[in-house]
């Protein structure tokens, strides 16, 4: 940047560019850098409000790669060249699948190569879930979904459903992996040494990654049959019942994908 003075406004436009440059590409940016030079010689107050703007957003950034570090930290303390995390998301809901994704990380990594921003997945909103299941199957050394249907579910039961729906995911993973993590039910017959970890998707990076790509999966496989079944407002509630949904079913009597042992307590029993 020049030395010529600039209007707040133009600086503050400087700013939210400047910035994209930092939570893409951090701190070391040379552009970015560049602008915290010119910033720190500019008296008035506009400038210096930007300064702290900058400060809190750094020490924010800072407090995100410890918390993610200590996630990818967990992962690597197995000490094993390929480790997997899965999750199943849908096990409660009245409609639809029951989905699980299995997902190995790199472990390896710079703080400046994680993947910041990875958590249970519900704490996340749908935007960010989405951006960050992209950067996941991109990053990732595998990854694998599977799912079972809402018949499986009638058959077999959820208990049985929910450990084959992780198996499934971690059968299809390539490479094999040399561990699986999993979060909060085991997960049996696999043959490979698995470790299962309550609340494992705010402790584990590729348990919580594989809970994101998971969950985002299944949202979106929801939305699509909203466009079949726009009664129940599949797109809002992604078959988790609602009073609007169990209303629905009371009204219009359930869907093909809707699972029968589930919601026998909602409709009319004649």
């Amino acid at each position: 940047m020049d030395n010529m003075p600039i209007s707040l406004k133009e600086l503050n436009e400087l700013f939210n560019e400047k910035i994209n440059l930092y939570i893409n590409e951090g701190k070391d940016n040379e552009e970015f850098q560049n602008f915290i030079e010119y910033l720190s010689k500019d008296n008035r107050i506009g400038a210096k409000l930007l300064m702290d703007k900058i400060k809190k957003m750094e020490l924010s950034r800072e407090e995100e790669i410890k918390r993610v570090k200590e996630m990818y930290d967990l992962d690597r303390s197995f000490k094993v060249v390929h480790i997997a995390g899965a999750d199943e998301v849908g096990r409660g809901p009245l409609a639809g699948p029951i989905v699980a994704a299995a997902v190995i990380l790199e472990s390896n990594l710079s703080e400046s190569d994680m993947i910041l921003g990875i958590k249970d997945s519900k704490k996340l909103s749908p935007k960010v879930r989405k951006e960050l299941s992209e950067i996941i199957k991109e990053k990732a050394i595998g990854y694998n979904i599977a799912s079972i249907s809402n018949k499986e579910i009638d058959k077999y039961g959820i208990q049985w459903c929910n450990v084959e729906v992780l198996r499934r995911a971690v059968f299809g993973l390539k490479p094999t992996p040399d561990y699986v993590l999993s979060d909060g039910y085991a997960i049996k017959g696999l043959n490979i040494p698995t470790s299962n970890i309550i609340k494992g998707d705010e402790y584990s990076a590729s348990i919580a990654a594989a809970s994101i790509v998971a969950k985002v999966f299944r949202d979106e496989l929801m939305i699509e049959y909203s466009k079949n079944y726009p009664e129940y407002n599949f797109e809002a509630n992604m078959g988790y019942g609602t009073k609007e949904h169990i209303a629905a079913l009371t009204i219009y009597g359930p869907t093909p994908i809707h699972r029968k042992k589930f919601i026998r307590n909602f409709i009319d029993k004649e």
